[in-house]
């Protein structure tokens, strides 16, 4: 039986309808172009919970898609199943000559791309896969030797200089809508129940809508990002890491105008992107980073272990670990999903560096409630915390949570908000409370080992362990 030459497009972190690059490939090169996204059963089957705020942004936002695609005379085909089969087993059914999709940068996706690959050219289908959810990837930027760059400071450079017009250019869309092609009946999608999973608790916006809203406000605000980006208690950053993550924002429209912008805050925010691509060529070009510190030899750090180890990390994921802005930080996390970047920073130091607990105990805690979870920002921040990545803070640089806390959360704002039983605490003792005097705790109604835990560990003894864990001798921190 012959072809007609139509095409399949796989959604995967490219939740959109415009600036695509898959789709305008494939829109531009058929007649006839289906859209199809797959939950996956191979990474559903992996998450902790039954109940995931990602799993209702994800729905929120394939719903959007599906009516915006339907808008323009195609719409979604949703299956459930292991993507490995269901992309060959409906490229099939669909009779087409091309499966499009955008490059992912995972181990895992990676491999499972070469499956699909491998078994479409079996069934004499072509595979093409693009760039699309960074503005450099994988091997374009080298270092003079040829090799991936591991330290963030000349890749910036090296990205700022390679960067041309042509780079975040948009891939359009629109202009060849007419080519999208109405999905078979049965193929709608289907409810967090048939999927398995409960509803969660949602609090940011979903999907394109949610994303231009966000972007939107952010831009107003952009100029002010440098100064106001560190302090939690304020809205300074722009809330756009989860549309980033399942891409229903563009990377590409997001870069060229703080490229575009000759001031400081935009300057500073690209430089955020600019990370956010560091880590992911990073994870690319060293998969063995999922598992393995990115200095070999310090696989062989001595983290704590044993019950009392054990003890210590769950007063750390349940916030109780006695210093208000860790404890603020981690109850943000379970509550909404999101933790600001300054406090993740302050939170992977202090289980690294002041617990001693192995960094990828915590790097799977902030995956499993992480709204914006990505595997290589993840993995490469928490690297950087514990000192075991490339480009690594100095061993002996250990964030010092009260310092930390009267810096960026001067009036204790964001730590009132999330751990409310030290509310009635005067400011000056609410980012050390256990210094304030008995008779003081008893007045304000928050006596230290009862209403709030006494720290869990002395920060300047714990300094000194790690030190000694890294066999070196240090400076002042921070």
């Amino acid at each position: 039986m012959s072809r007609d030459p139509a095409a399949l497009v796989w959604f995967r972190r490219d939740l959109r309808d415009f600036d695509h690059a898959a789709l305008s490939h494939a829109l531009q090169a058929h007649r006839r172009v289906y859209c199809a996204f797959v939950f996956d059963t191979a990474i559903l089957a992996q998450l902790p919970s039954r109940q995931d705020r990602r799993l209702v942004f994800l729905l929120a936002s394939l719903r959007e898609l599906d009516a915006a695609l339907r808008a323009r005379g195609g719409g979604l085909i949703v299956r459930h199943g292991d993507a490995r089969e269901e992309i060959p087993r409906l490229a099939e059914a669909l009779k087409v000559v091309t499966v499009f999709a955008n490059h992912d940068y995972e181990p895992a996706a990676i491999a499972r791309d070469a499956t699909v690959a491998a078994t479409l050219r079996a069934q004499g289908i072509v595979w093409r896969s693009f760039k699309d959810q960074v503005i450099f990837e994988r091997r374009e930027l080298l270092t003079q030797g040829g090799q991936p760059f591991g330290v963030f400071t000349p890749y910036a450079r090296a990205w700022l200089a390679r960067l041309q017009p042509r780079d975040t250019g948009e891939w359009p869309v629109a202009p060849f809508a007419a080519h999208l092609a109405s999905p078979p009946d049965g193929t709608g999608l289907p409810t967090l129940a048939q999927l398995g999973f409960a509803d969660a608790d949602l609090r940011l916006p979903a999907g394109m809508a949610g994303g231009d809203t966000l972007w939107t406000d952010f831009r107003e605000r952009l100029p002010l990002y440098e100064r106001t980006r560190d302090f939690p208690a304020v809205k300074g950053v722009s809330y756009l890491s989860a549309h980033l993550r399942f891409g229903t924002v563009s990377v590409r429209q997001l870069a060229r105008h703080a490229h575009a912008c000759a001031n400081a805050g935009a300057a500073t925010w690209l430089k955020e992107l600019i990370w956010r691509e560091f880590y992911q060529q990073l994870l690319a070009n060293h998969p063995r980073l999922e598992r393995e510190a990115f200095r070999p030899g310090l696989d062989a750090l001595e983290w704590e272990t044993g019950p009392a180890a054990d003890a210590a990390f769950a007063a750390w994921c349940e916030g109780r670990t006695g210093y208000p802005l860790v404890d603020a930080a981690q109850r943000q996390l379970v509550q909404s999903g999101y933790m600001h970047n300054r406090l993740r920073m302050v939170s992977a130091s202090f289980l690294s560096k002041d617990l001693g607990i192995d960094w990828r105990r915590g790097e799977a805690f902030f995956a499993r409630w992480l709204l914006d979870f990505d595997l290589a920002a993840n993995n490469g921040g928490w690297q950087w915390a514990a000192s075991t990545g490339c480009d690594a803070q100095p061993w002996f640089r250990i964030f010092n949570p009260v310092t930390q806390s009267q810096r960026f959360d001067p009036q204790g704002r964001f730590i009132r908000r999330y751990v409310p039983e030290l509310a009635a605490l005067p400011e000056r003792a609410l980012h050390a409370p256990w210094k304030l005097r008995p008779t003081d705790q008893q007045a304000a109604g928050c006596v230290i080992g009862r209403d709030y835990p006494a720290p869990i560990v002395d920060h300047a003894e714990a300094r000194a362990r790690t030190l000694a864990r890294f066999g070196r001798r240090g400076t002042p921190d921070d």
